[in-house]
């Protein structure tokens, strides 16, 4: 059985800003992924972006930075 970890997601209110922010952390060197949204977190775009719970911190700061818009930042266990 796998084991459950914390993760930290973002959710936006549209597709360029999910791809903003892939490009974004790729830049940052900020290990995540692009998800579906989870249905607990609702998403208008239906994207979301992933990453283990450690990198919160500086995504919230290099998302600010550029000034990308999100929806909400959830922690949630995968």
């Amino acid at each position: 059985m796998r084991e459950k970890r914390k993760c930290v997601v973002i959710s936006f209110f549209t597709t360029a800003e999910a791809m903003a922010t892939k490009k974004l952390c790729r830049q940052k060197q900020i290990d995540g992924r692009l998800i579906s949204a989870p249905r607990a977190i609702s998403a208008d775009c239906g994207i979301a972006w992933c990453s283990d719970i450690e990198w919160r911190e500086k995504l919230e700061n290099a998302l600010t930075e550029a000034d990308v818009e999100y929806a909400g930042i959830h922690e949630i266990t995968v």
